[in-house]
């Protein structure tokens, strides 16, 4: 599904309510005839179809280039409260800032939508836990802190203490715009990640501690799982004499990247290639000899 959102500075504004959604909600047409959504304090209060929106209530316009998503985005603005919409525009900000990078805007549509119905379930006491918690946490701790952040923000502006699962769950909402991902998609990623983890420890056990090359391992088993769950199998170009020293200077290392070249084929039904396979082994072998 395509998202386009764009937001458009609020000074000179000069738009017709197309249609009011709620108190805080109007459809507008923007000056290429596309459908937009203005959100602000009271912007539909007391108007009707044709008046003119009045730009100093104006906190964001969002263009939504799919239909369907337009649509399913403006049925969402119309129930929500505006608190909640305010409340992931921030936890959004704050990811943006923190990582440093663009994330997929349909990240409005799915957070806020994540966001309200987990204070839904938690006012009704159903409370879930995140299968892949810890592996979240460990695998990827910025998105995570993110989602610590944004539990606070949700405290202190709807006095709600969430359990630190919701934490997990909403640096999976981060992961997935990051990487451009469906939910199912980043569990599937996240769970192939901590399999790779478990197989390359049985080999080399310092994977299962703490330390800078280990999270730099981690981080090429993050781009080996994403490319193994979106890309085509990659043509074999790795170097055979460098393939071949690998394996006779560092036996260990290969064993392992050979262990989960194997668990990779028979559980996830994906190949990886020599050439990837190289590069890790170089990566653990570097670990071993750092740590031991």
């Amino acid at each position: 599904m395509k998202f386009g959102f764009f937001v458009y500075d609020r000074k000179g504004i000069k738009l017709v309510i197309e249609r009011i959604l709620n108190n805080n909600v109007v459809s507008s047409r923007d000056e290429e005839g596309m459908e937009i959504v203005v959100m602000g304090t009271g912007v539909g209060f007391g108007r009707k179809k044709g008046d003119r929106i009045d730009e100093k209530r104006v906190e964001k316009i969002f263009r939504l280039e799919d239909e369907a998503a337009r649509k399913r985005f403006k049925d969402l603005l119309a129930k929500l409260p505006l608190e909640y919409i305010r409340l992931s525009n921030d936890v959004i900000s704050y990811a943006k800032k923190q990582m440093g990078v663009e994330l997929n805007h349909n990240i409005y549509l799915t957070l806020t939508d994540h966001i309200s119905f987990a204070l839904e379930r938690f006012r009704e006491g159903m409370l879930f836990q995140n299968a892949l918690f810890h592996e979240i946490k460990r695998f990827y701790p910025k998105e995570f802190s993110i989602g610590v952040h944004a539990l606070e923000l949700i405290r202190e502006q709807t006095q709600i203490t969430l359990p630190e699962d919701e934490a997990a769950s909403i640096a999976l909402h981060i992961v997935n715009a990051e990487y451009n991902l469906q939910v199912r998609d980043t569990f599937y990623m996240t769970n192939l990640i901590g399999r790779m983890v478990e197989v390359l420890t049985q080999y080399v056990p310092v994977m299962g501690q703490e330390s800078l090359v280990r999270d730099i391992v981690v981080s090429e088993l993050k781009f080996l799982a994403y490319r193994l769950l979106t890309s085509e199998p990659l043509k074999e170009n790795g170097d055979p004499k460098l393939s071949a020293f690998i394996r006779q200077e560092a036996p260990e290392a290969w064993e392992a990247t050979e262990a989960l070249k194997q668990m990779i084929r028979e559980k996830y039904h994906c190949e990886m290639s020599q050439e990837e396979q190289l590069y890790l082994a170089i990566q653990v072998k570097r670990m071993h000899d750092i740590f031991g």
